[in-house]
């Protein structure tokens, strides 16, 4: 069996793999990051986004030996010091999560959006998560969760 190595949540990580063996699949049986979901195994439902390389992929779709020499972050590395990131914050004020099967994914995508898109709107949002699907909440805290997060995020590099 391959090895794969890669830096995930700031630390080195590695392992032995099938050559199979999906992103998602190293991650949570591998190192135990259960936090990045397994939905669909299809790339439909979002629930496995983390980032790759500071880019949101869906790990359900990539093989664990593609990020190879990789940065990977997922849910679990986006708090500090204990202290939740600004969306994982407003996902928690904004009541964006019922049930929480997608709010890994969605808070990762979130993160990604805010970091690539200057000035988000409701517009923007909703068709940004449009590869994220939520069954509970019917998106409208989740895209206040997000608007609010950008704006504080933007505000703090104003």
């Amino acid at each position: 069996m391959p090895s794969v190595a890669m830096t995930v949540n700031g630390k080195a990580a590695s392992g032995e793999v099938e050559t199979r063996t999906l992103l998602v699949h190293f991650l949570r049986e591998n190192l135990r990051l259960t936090g990045t979901h397994v939905g669909c195994d299809t790339s439909q439902c979002g629930a496995c986004v983390v980032h790759v390389n500071g880019k949101a992929v869906k790990s359900c779709t990539m093989l664990a030996v593609q990020a190879e020499g990789a940065q990977v972050t997922t849910i679990e590395g986006l708090a500090k010091d204990g202290t939740l990131h600004p969306v994982q914050a407003a996902f928690k004020e904004h009541h964006g999560l019922q049930c929480g099967f997608c709010t890994p994914g969605m808070i990762m995508t979130a993160v990604d959006m805010i970091r690539r898109i200057p000035n988000l709107d409701e517009k923007t949002i909703r068709s940004e998560l449009e590869g994220n699907l939520c069954r509970c909440t019917g998106y409208q805290n989740i895209v206040k969760a997000i608007d609010a997060a950008s704006k504080e995020m933007k505000g703090a590099h104003a």
